[in-house]
């Protein structure tokens, strides 16, 4: 059952991960694509949205992390060696994203010198939700073989599949929606602006679509048993419900609901990435390797429950205060 929990809270940590962060590396991308004449004000709105919270958002992929290694230490072992190549491009990622973000932050403010840090901000952000999304489709294609507790596959099994390169150019189209949509509502005092990030959401949406339907039918010679998975009773309802949440993002973009977009991004990413869990459950790499496989000792499972129950309590409303004090200032001052 603690298995079960935990395997749970792990997939909220990475809806959460992909809901704050995975908008922080799309406005990334799209400060590496500004263009027109609003560039500058577009950069400028990007990294104000995401500034005071940026660090925080790699909590709940820490939490992922810590949770894997304490919970199922021989996946996470397996997933390290299998994955070794797309984690270290993923930890150089994050590493140069983040630096580069200060630096531009603080530097001498000169036209060069921010093209340079910008340049490595946006290219960092492009390629680390890739290898993300790469790595997940890796561990849902049958291909990383396991043998006694032991990866017989080699190091470029999974990973080097079109489906797990579908999977990593899926992300990186879902997260770059996730931040235009974001930005419509963040630039709200800055029409012109707000206007070009309109643009981007409706070009990245309508271009998503076509995208997921790619990976999925990449699916069914790449990952047939998430392909299955997807085929369970309660996929159609979560496909129909995504496809009307699509549709009516679109829809509040071009009638200029930006909060209401906003909010049906939100639930349409949250519910893909559940989707994608239901359907790889109960494996953590397909198709050898379960989450009661790799479950370590009960009385740790036990105790890692309870201390997330705890943690939880002053997580959550410190994540809460945090937003709100750094998003609050974008109300009117008559309103707060």
């Amino acid at each position: 059952m603690y298995e079960t929990i935990l395997a749970l809270v792990m997939l909220a940590a990475l809806v959460l991960y992909a809901l704050f962060a995975g908008a922080d590396y799309g406005g990334g991308m799209w400060d590496l694509l500004a263009f027109g004449p609003n560039r500058r004000q577009q950069r400028d709105a990007i990294a104000d949205a995401i500034g005071p919270v940026w660090e925080a958002n790699h909590v709940w992929l820490i939490l992922v992390i810590v949770l894997l290694f304490s919970a199922f230490p021989p996946a996470f072992g397996m997933i390290m060696t299998a994955l070794f190549m797309p984690m270290i491009l993923i930890l150089i990622g994050i590493v140069l994203r983040g630096t580069t973000f200060v630096f531009r932050k603080y530097d001498l403010q000169r036209d060069a010198v921010h093209r340079r840090w910008s340049a490595i901000f946006g290219i960092a952000s492009f390629l680390t939700p890739f290898f993300l999304g790469l790595s997940l489709g890796a561990l849902a294609t049958g291909d990383i073989r396991v043998e006694e507790g032991v990866i017989i596959s080699g190091f470029y099994a999974g990973w080097t599949t079109a489906f797990a390169v579908g999977c990593g150019l899926f992300a990186q189209g879902l997260f770059a929606y996730l931040a235009a949509v974001y930005m419509t509502v963040e630039t709200e005092d800055n029409p012109a602006v707000q206007r070009d990030f309109q643009i981007r959401s409706l070009i990245s949406a309508v271009t998503l679509a076509p995208a997921a339907l790619l990976v999925y039918l990449l699916a069914g010679d790449g990952a047939p048993y998430l392909f299955d998975g997807l085929s369970q009773w309660w996929s159609p309802p979560i496909g129909a419900a995504v496809s009307l949440l699509g549709i009516g993002a679109v829809v509040a973009l071009w009638v200029r609901r930006f909060a209401w977009a906003r909010v049906a991004a939100v639930l349409q990413v949250t519910l893909i990435l559940v989707g994608w869990g239901l359907a790889q459950f109960p494996y953590v790499i397909v198709p050898d390797v379960t989450f009661a496989d790799a479950a370590t000792a009960p009385a740790t499972l036990r105790l890692l429950t309870l201390i997330l129950g705890a943690g939880t309590v002053l997580l959550l409303p410190a994540f809460a205060y945090l937003f709100y004090i750094f998003k609050r200032r974008r109300l009117p001052a008559d309103s707060r």
